[in-house]
């Protein structure tokens, strides 16, 4: 394959050059799509979501919420869901992943300190609570941040 065999998807692509207005035989004769009289066929016809007056809907509904562009999502997890892993395996995001402990790593994990940890473990992830770390050094381990 190369630059000059690419096509777009079948039925990705719709002709701009639809000629309106061009007779019967054209399938788009006579009123031209727009139907018979009345204000749309004419031109001028109102924007989208105009109501004749009305107080449109986009209006009419409240305003509500805020949401920060630079919020991150982070994956917490507690200490106690390590222990389906074996003694001295290194943990990264990715093996969270495939144990199905987390779906999606999102903008980070962070582990918290809930529940009990009795392995030895080198855990990589993006943060950690102070109880956690301290834990998992108790226990001989390594807690690494990426």
């Amino acid at each position: 394959m190369d630059l000059s065999n690419l096509r777009p998807a079948e039925g990705s692509v719709q002709s701009d050059n639809f000629r309106r207005g061009r007779g019967h035989g054209s399938g788009n004769g006579k009123t031209a799509g727009k139907g018979h009289k009345g204000q749309k066929a004419r031109s001028g016809a109102p924007r989208i979501g105009f109501e004749g007056g009305q107080m449109p809907l986009y209006r009419r509904l409240p305003k509500r919420g805020f949401t920060n562009p630079n919020s991150k999502d982070i994956e917490a997890i507690g200490i106690g869901t390590l222990e389906v892993f074996d003694n001295d395996t290194e943990v990264t995001v990715d093996k969270l992943i495939e144990a199905g402990i987390i779906k999606k790593a999102k903008d980070g994990v962070k582990l918290l300190n809930k529940g009990t940890l009795t392995k030895k473990l080198t855990v990589k992830v993006n943060a950690f609570s102070e109880g956690a770390k301290a834990k998992i050094e108790e226990l001989g381990g390594k807690a690494e941040v990426i």
